[in-house]
């Protein structure tokens, strides 16, 4: 099979993976979500990689592009105008994503051209990959292999019951706030850390006259005018408390400023 057509393949698998698409709800969040029951691909790790961006609209074409970025291409369009040792390298390097990434390859062999002072070409490449990585054992790579089929039979879509398919990676998926006014559930959570995390600055801070700052602070205010329009949407629901942390305070800082400026003009 000729390099290109095996990425076609690959695209076409991985949009089948997607069609498995079912939409479940969440009863905390009141959220719906997506689940997927892939053969071939971690969708959902490519979702939370952010490889997949837009769960709504997500077409063949998508499918190819995400292939393509995983074997170290910036779109499809690249590899279809790659030459034949370039795409025959990107084979190599599908096959062996358990052993190195695109990024790690790529880290590789620029490494070797600052060394050295050159630029190699396509097919000192491909054979440097062979040598080094597709016909050696052992190699690791730090990155997550997204295939789900172990061997070249699966994945070139043969039916193989007596092979042993690995089972598919369960990731966590995290509740996404993707729209405002939030959801009376999510408001709860972010007053509730809004105040949890006040009271850990004001016991930081000891401003020099706590009961006025503390008879400035509005949770409510807080929330809406502060940290929400700082969020860039969609986002994900721990990530958005844990920006909490650090927005409040300085907030706090400001509500001690006008606590202190407002005795002084008192007095």
């Amino acid at each position: 099979m000729k390099s290109i057509n095996f990425f076609k393949l690959q695209s076409k698998n991985l949009f089948k993976d997607f069609k498995t698409q079912t939409t479940q709800f969440d009863a905390e969040s009141g959220n719906d979500f997506y689940e997927y029951t892939p053969k071939y691909f971690d969708v959902l790790g490519l979702i939370l990689d952010d490889y997949i961006t837009d769960e709504d609209n997500f077409t063949l074409m998508t499918a190819q592009h995400v292939i393509a970025r995983l074997v170290g291409f910036y779109k499809w369009t690249d590899i279809v105008k790659a030459s034949d040792a370039e795409t025959e390298l990107a084979k190599l390097l599908f096959d062996n994503l358990h052993k190195t990434s695109a990024e790690e390859w790529e880290m590789y062999f620029r490494g070797i051209e600052r060394d050295n002072n050159l630029t190699l070409d396509d097919e000192f490449k491909l054979q440097i990959f062979t040598e080094v990585f597709a016909d050696v054992e052992g190699h690791q790579s730090y990155f997550t292999d997204y295939r789900l089929t172990a061997t070249k039979e699966q994945q070139f879509d043969i039916d193989a019951a007596d092979i042993e398919v690995a089972p598919p990676i369960k990731k966590k998926r995290q509740i996404q706030i993707k729209a405002l006014p939030l959801s009376d559930k999510d408001l709860k959570k972010f007053l509730k850390t809004a105040k949890d995390v006040f009271e850990i600055v004001m016991d930081r801070l000891e401003p020099e006259h706590p009961e006025q700052t503390r008879n400035l602070w509005n949770p409510e205010f807080y929330i809406d005018n502060v940290l929400l329009p700082e969020l860039k949407l969609p986002i994900e629901r721990d990530y958005a408390l844990s920006i909490i942390d650090a927005t409040l305070f300085y907030h706090v800082i400001d509500l001690a400023v006008q606590a202190d400026e407002a005795i002084a003009n008192i007095s």
